[in-house]
């Protein structure tokens, strides 16, 4: 029996290893709803400016799976098949400002 349970650990962390490298790729995340939802919009232009990033919110911007899941309010697994996803307008503040930083990164 004691050699079981480490066993099983093991073969769970195999097993959980490449799920977690995949997560470091990027998703294309559609804007659009954000650009056509004047509050949001306003608020990620907002965060931006505060952080002194003078650039027009883009159609599409590349972030990890794990934001880009928070942002379109979809899993990570339906993420891992179609690397792109639509933003919801229900965003949290932490994942704005997640987002400001990211267009920032992609508008260098």
């Amino acid at each position: 029996m004691r050699f079981i349970l480490p066993a099983a650990l093991a073969a769970c962390a195999l097993v959980a290893t490449p799920a977690t490298a995949q997560q470091a790729g990027l998703v294309n995340v559609d804007l659009s709803n954000i650009l056509n939802n004047n509050d949001v919009s306003v608020e990620l232009t907002e965060i931006l400016s505060r952080n002194n990033v003078n650039v027009a919110i883009p159609a599409n911007v590349n972030v990890p799976i794990g934001l880009a899941a928070n942002i379109c309010g979809v899993s990570v697994l339906s993420l891992k098949t179609t690397a792109t996803c639509n933003a919801s307008t229900d965003i949290t503040q932490g994942n704005m400002t997640a987002l400001a930083r990211a267009i920032q990164r992609q508008a260098q």
